[in-house]
């Protein structure tokens, strides 16, 4: 990612993307349960603000604490790595938990027409 702007406005994207799709869910799928849908809606955007939240972060030891430069760049990159690893892995997992939920709340014949449209 080329900084932090940009890795906020992919993660508000992607949130909004699925969001969008809960809501025409919600309005053009019949027999769906509308609360469940507002409740997937909501957790979206707890996510959206938690992950956006742990976006920015900061090295916690200052150049003083290595022996060199190179040290402390070794060490403040791989601090970096390591959180926006987790960042990623985290965010991850909850957009796929998100999408077994929207996809839990299809009826039956609407989950087999897309499979069948799929193939």
């Amino acid at each position: 990612m080329a900084n932090k702007r940009d890795l906020k406005a992919r993660i508000k994207y992607a949130c909004g993307e699925i969001a969008g799709e809960c809501i025409l869910t919600k309005n053009y799928v019949p027999g769906i349960d509308e609360e469940a849908v507002e409740n997937i809606v909501c957790a979206v955007a707890l996510l959206q603000v938690r992950t956006i939240d742990r976006v920015s972060v900061s090295f916690d030891r200052t150049k003083r604490a290595f022996p060199d430069k190179k040290s402390y760049r070794t060490a403040r990159r791989e601090y970096f790595k390591r959180c926006y690893g987790e960042l990623k892995k985290d965010f991850k997992e909850s957009l796929v938990e998100v999408v077994k939920d929207m996809n839990a709340l299809l009826p039956q014949e609407v989950r087999d027409a897309n499979k069948a449209a799929a193939k």
